[in-house]
């Protein structure tokens, strides 16, 4: 595995930043106080706050950066990823790219036969690599089905990933290795989850963060706002991450949401933030500035990472039946990869040869995933029949029966 830890910065020391958007700072010897509820007025102000914030943006689409100045609407989140290095930001890119060569590789598998289904991240590698750059070691991950960067970021083999889509396997790492959990099916659920393992984590007394991933149909869930209340009324030391990526399968915001979805933490008493979700530099600032007041104790935050999914929902999905082309294109244009790249071509940060080393470096990747997978074993198609009831069923059995008729079938097909 070739991950990049060029990005990983020494972590700020608990009470070293601001509370996100009060303007004031937080007491760095407050101690975390078990099963009650912070009604500070420095907790009251960010919720306020913070849900009136707009699109937080730091490098726009033509890759210049913005928000840095004092008296800028954006300094607070800025001045996390102010020291940024030439090399940090490179770490970045080369996160991206690699992360979009492996899921297009993914995504090609799955179309060859050797995978049952994927769950594509085009362009939300922005979102993922910047959210997932933010994570210290000791913070724990919760995700969706769909966060191949984050696992990236976290250090979990990307071919770790496909075991479960091929039907081989239920996940294939093991979520304590890099403290993040294996991909959730049931949408919402892991927001319970991780606010759960959360209230643990303050009742420990550990200073570290938890960050649960969800999509923006995910939020219509009644798992989600149970989540948002237990964590604000409980103040756990969870960050909230939703990556709105316009459509939830077919469903558009509109038809989800009179409000935008960051304003909903305000409903519960914890700030929210929407964060333009294609830019890297923003997402990891916001992040980094979420979890770091959710280890200082002062509880829940809710981002938005205001994005989109280039692809289809799976490969099971047509996305060409419910929205236009046009659309796609205009999102394109805002494409979280090519807008970093701009950013360090202007900055003289990066040069011809690295981009080609990189691109070498994506097909070395893309090789290694598609030898991995056509070594892994076919999954066994009667397995599903397996442990359905502790004693068996009659239905069971003659659906397993039909089933054994229908894959005979082929090989008499074949045998002709």
């Amino acid at each position: 595995m070739t991950e990049s830890t060029a990005a990983r910065k020494p972590r700020r020391s608990a009470g070293s930043k601001a509370a996100g958007t009060t303007g004031t700072k937080a007491g760095t010897d407050a101690k975390r106080t078990t099963g009650t509820k912070r009604t500070t007025s420095t907790t009251r102000t960010a919720a306020k706050k913070g849900s009136e914030t707009e699109l937080v943006q730091l490098l726009t689409p033509e890759g210049e950066r913005v928000g840095t100045a004092a008296n800028s609407a954006y300094a607070e989140y800025a001045s996390y990823v102010a020291d940024i290095t030439p090399d940090e930001l490179r770490g970045l890119y080369r996160d991206m790219v690699l992360t979009r060569r492996f899921d297009a590789e993914a995504t090609a598998l799955q179309r060859q036969g050797e995978l049952g289904l994927w769950a594509s991240l085009l362009g939300q590698e922005a979102a993922q690599i910047g959210s997932g750059r933010a994570t210290r070691e000791d913070d724990y991950v919760f995700p969706t089905y769909r966060e191949h960067g984050v696992a990236w970021c976290r250090g979990v083999d990307p071919t770790n990933l496909l075991g479960m889509f091929r039907g081989v396997n239920n996940g294939g790492w093991d979520p304590n290795s890099n403290n993040f959990h294996l991909y959730t099916i049931v949408i919402g659920s892991q927001a319970l989850h991780a606010t759960g393992y959360a209230m643990g984590v303050a009742k420990d007394g550990a200073d570290s963060g938890v960050i649960a991933y969800f999509g923006d149909g995910a939020s219509s869930q009644g798992d989600v706002s149970e989540a948002f209340n237990f964590a604000a009324v409980y103040n756990a030391p969870v960050v909230f991450f939703c990556q709105n990526n316009q459509w939830a399968i077919s469903e558009s915001n509109e038809k989800q949401t009179r409000v935008p979805l960051y304003q909903r933490a305000q409903g519960f008493g914890f700030p929210g933030v929407r964060v333009d979700g294609n830019d890297v530099l923003a997402s990891l600032a916001v992040t980094r500035w979420a979890l770091d007041r959710a280890r200082r104790g002062e509880g829940p935050a809710l981002i938005e990472a205001y994005t989109y999914r280039m692809g289809a929902h799976t490969t099971s999905d047509d996305p060409s039946r419910y929205r236009h082309d046009d659309e796609r294109a205009a999102w394109e244009a805002k494409d979280p990869i090519l807008r970093l790249r701009r950013f360090l071509e202007s900055a003289n940060h990066a040069d011809e040869g690295f981009f080609a080393e990189l691109e070498a470096e994506s097909e070395t990747l893309g090789k290694r995933v598609r030898e991995v997978v056509r070594a892994m074993p076919d999954p066994d198609r009667f397995a599903i029949f397996e442990h359905a009831y502790a004693d068996g069923h009659a239905l069971v059995d003659e659906e397993r029966a039909q089933f054994a008729a229908y894959q005979a079938s082929f090989a008499d097909a074949e045998g002709v």
